[in-house]
């Protein structure tokens, strides 16, 4: 069996989807097919000897859309690639958006505004009554608002062509009710019109009167025009898949320097081949996959596992494309290039995941198919009935058409798309970014939580955590570290430093300094020799660590890194770091579970230290050492075990399995390639958003199926009444504009009840949740440089948004004269502030608002 993608055109809806599925599906040697409307694509396998891929692209145009074979120019209508595509439709939607409103506003406007003035108690403009009113501008009043409405039908056509022509086949879409329903109000708007002339011409002004009330030409139009600015946020939604895919792309490097014949050369890497003998420089991405022949480096290798250190390589040790070469020249043979690539794997499970993703199964379209035979066979008894009663041609088809206005699909239409854009509103006021209506109905389904851990349960970069002095002092100990690690590249020399400045100390100058790559570092402080390393560093070196034992071992199993130093072969401390777990990550996880949902951690990071950020926020379970596709497959093995898996993560390493949930959440602060893979973006990086994301959701889905309650209530009422069923009893006829005011009253009670939604409040943490802002605490220090005085304040900020807003606000803060150390906490909206001197509350705010925050606390 021969796996194949096609890319996929025309397809407005899920039936549309449903419709070329089943069309493929009927083709023999057929299997797994699976067609993605967010994505535009077809994904299936199929026996080559029974079928073709022209056979395939044939059974798609016979169902009515363009098909072609992905990444080829076999198509059946001119193609782009698939941003091109999306773009594209972006584009022409907002164009014909913005051309229809040009024409709706004006007939809205002449068809209403006695209405609009009667509404209000003013009089109508004279130039309009001179124009429009009176039955003897009747004709002027139709043919005014019939040309506005032809370019508004004109710019729509796509309704009217795709909706008849899926009717015709024998499968009905949302197309198919819009199309009808705003025919059939201008239907009867021409009718009128020629009712209207006959009574001129015969002097029936009584005829011309009662037809002039009875236009629906602006109901035509608005109908259409409704429906076009759903389907352009739906364009604007399906962008994403294909951006992710080109930052994947990106990582891999375009060229290679090999060994040739003794000497380098630099080809391109796409002509790289098994065997080949690759040189790669400090600063530059490996590009293939192979075995290190000889040099010594660190690698980062966070593109694919997560791990936020880099990984020490020597001779014999595997290496993998798209990952960074850090600070060594390193000389390696080429075992996997091309597409057998790690970061080619990764790339080809992002495609096939979005690929496979089911579209949001909007109601609507599954009700299409019922809903429009049966309102059709309706209006036609209707109309026959009342001609098989004597009654007249004129009157049995006001009786039809009074049907088909009826059910006119404006609420049918708003329900979902207005719901999910106060949704999709409410979570961007509140820092959650959702993509599609797919991640909301996907997420109020959920029932297990997946989530990395570096960078999403935790900070993502190490900070000390534990300073043990030994022969010396705290803070000469730190000084020390930070002048040894000061001309270090390693991620864990950055929180020493970090360290050391936050605790006002300057780092002891050192000279000599050298890196021994993988181990450690030497340097001297005036006449006495440093190091800085492991504890196996230590020992080569003639340094004992026994007498730490102990602190190693718990530390250890803690998941921290312990960096010892020496002076003079003697063991001077020892200082850990670790990836802090995020003050809310603790708090959302409770919440997770008490939602009734299995929360499971999935980490490319070591066994170790898996467990015990399992242990601190009391996980049931933790799964380590996960590379990228055992991600994506561990979330494919809890959805073939009937689960709906929600996926939270922030590196590239993530991005297959975000892509391959039912709804990927991304963390703000990670790549844009996992943001891209994903659902949802949480741009304060706090995993209580994700919490409020599934919230959300639930509260959208429940709101949709209250607005399909509303959409139909009407329609079950009156649609008998506008057949005239209580005619013969009571007398009682339902005219065509009553039936237009119960859609509007239908559209209102719509939009109303979505609007509902704005009340919805996300989860906050309860953590650092006191109202100690604005007070300032003294604190005093005796060292050996005598007695010193700190403020320490607490500030409340607002408007912070971002990781980017938190960092403005740390270095306006950090400028200030006096001011010894910053601590921003974004999810509270605080900055801790500690100086040697007093800081007025209007200093603060300058400073503040200077940045382009507001100080409230």
């Amino acid at each position: 069996m021969k796996k194949e993608r096609f890319t996929i055109t025309g397809m407005t809806c899920s039936a549309c989807s449903a419709r070329v599925e089943k069309a493929v599906t009927k083709l023999a040697g057929t299997q797994d097919v699976s067609v993605n409307l967010l994505t535009n694509s077809l994904q299936l396998a199929y026996d080559e000897g029974q079928l073709s891929p022209a056979q395939i692209i044939a059974a798609v145009e016979q169902a009515g859309y363009g098909a072609s074979l992905k990444d080829t120019k076999q198509t059946s209508e001119p193609q782009a690639d698939g941003d091109d595509i999306w773009a594209k439709d972006a584009a022409a939607l907002q164009q014909r958006l913005c051309l229809s409103l040009v024409f709706l506003l004006p007939l809205m406007y002449i068809a209403m505004h006695q209405m609009v003035y009667g509404w209000l108690g003013l009089p109508v403009p004279e130039i309009i009554q001179t124009i429009f009113a009176g039955p003897e501008n009747a004709l002027t009043f139709t043919l005014v608002q019939f040309l506005l409405l032809l370019p508004i039908m004109y710019l729509n056509r796509k309704y009217y062509i795709n909706g008849f022509r899926n009717l015709f086949q024998g499968a009905p879409n949302m197309d198919s009710l819009v199309g009808m329903g705003s025919m059939a109000a201008a239907v009867f708007g021409a009718f009128a019109m020629f009712r209207m002339s006959w009574g001129l011409g015969h002097g029936d002004w009584g005829l011309v009167a009662e037809y002039s009330r009875n236009l629906y030409f602006e109901s035509a139009g608005m109908i259409v025009t409704l429906i076009t600015v759903g389907k352009f946020m739906e364009a604007k939604a399906k962008g994403k898949t294909g951006a992710a895919l080109a930052g994947l792309m990106a990582l891999a490097p375009q060229q290679a320097v090999v060994m040739r014949g003794g000497q380098e050369v630099t080809i391109p890497a796409d002509s790289l081949a098994v065997g080949d003998e690759i040189v790669v420089r400090p600063g530059e991405r490996l590009p293939a996959d192979g075995v290190v022949l000889s040099g010594q480096t660190s690698v980062d290798e966070s593109a694919l596992t997560g791990e936020s250190l880099p990984v020490f390589k020597q001779p014999g040790d595997k290496v993998t494309a798209a990952t960074l070469n850090k600070n060594g020249a390193i000389h390696f043979r080429a075992e996997k290039v091309g597409g057998d690539t790690a970061i080619s794997q990764i790339i080809r499970l992002v495609e096939e995941a979005s690929a496979s993703k089911a579209p949001l199964a909007r109601l609507a379209d599954r009700i299409a198919g019922v809903f429009v035979p049966v309102v059709i066979i309706i209006a036609l008894a209707a109309g026959g009935i009342w001609l098989a009663l004597g009654e007249s041609v004129e009157f049995a088809f006001s009786m039809a058409i009074s049907v088909l206005v009826i059910s006119c699909p404006c609420a049918l239409g708003l329900a979902t798309p207005v719901a999910i854009m106060v949704g999709t509103g409410k979570g961007a006021e509140n820092g959650i970014l959702i993509k599609s209506g797919e991640v909301l109905e996907n997420a109020q389904a959920v029932d297990t939580v997946v989530m990395d851990k570096t960078g999403t349960i935790t900070e993502g970069k190490p900070v000390v955590t534990d300073v043990i002095p030994l022969a010396l002092s705290e803070s000469e100990l730190t000084a020390l570290a930070a002048g040894l690690e000061k001309n270090s590249e390693h991620p864990l020399a950055e929180a020493v430093m970090a360290y050391a400045a936050e605790k006002g100390l300057t780092p002891v100058p050192v000279n000599d300094f050298q890196a021994v790559i993988g181990k450690g570092l030497t340097g001297r402080a005036g006449a006495s020799l440093c190091l800085a390393g492991n504890a196996a560093f230590m020992e080569e070196q003639g340094v004992d660590t026994a007498s730490c034992h102990k602190e190693l071992t718990r530390l250890t199993a803690e998941g921290k890194t312990p960096l010892l130093f020496a002076q003079d072969g003697r063991l001077a401390g020892i200082i850990a770091a670790a990836d802090r777990v995020k003050e809310s990550s603790s708090e959302a996880i409770r919440q997770l579970k008490q939602m009734g949902l299995e929360v499971i951690m999935l980490t490319g990071d070591n066994e170790r230290t898996a467990e015990a950020v399992r242990r601190r926020l009391g996980l049931t379970k933790c799964i380590a050492g996960v590379l990228p596709a055992m991600k994506e497959q561990h979330i494919a093995a809890l959805q073939a075990a009937g689960h709906k898996v929600a996926m939270i993560g922030d590196g590239i390493n993530d991005a297959p399995a975000l892509a391959r949930a039912d709804a990927g959440i991304a963390i703000g602060a990670g790549t844009d390639v996992a943001m891209d893979s994903a659902d949802a973006v949480l741009i304060r990086s706090n995993l209580l958003d994700a919490v409020s994301a599934i919230k959300l959701s639930r509260a959208v889905i429940r709101n949709i199926k209250e607005n399909w309650f509303w959409a139909f209530i009407y329609n079950i009422i009156c649609i008998p009444l506008a057949a005239g069923l209580l005619y013969p009893a009571f007398g009682l006829k339902l005219s065509p504009m009553i039936g237009a005011a119960a859609m509007s009253m239908s559209s209102v009670c719509v939009v109303l009840n979505a609007l509902r939604l704005r009340s919805f409040r996300p989860e906050r943490s309860d953590a650092g949740s006191e109202n100690t802002q604005g007070n300032q605490e003294r604190q005093v220090s005796v060292g050996k440089e005598g007695i010193k005085m700190a403020m320490e304040t607490e500030l409340k900020i607002e408007g912070m948004m971002c990781a980017h807003c938190q960092k403005h606000v740390n270095d306006a803060l950090s400028k200030m004269a006096g001011v010894t150390a910053v601590e921003v906490n974004l999810e509270a909206g605080t900055a801790k502030v500690t100086a040697g001197r007093d800081i007025s509350r209007d200093e603060f705010a300058q400073v503040i608002t200077d940045a382009g925050y507001e100080l409230v606390g």
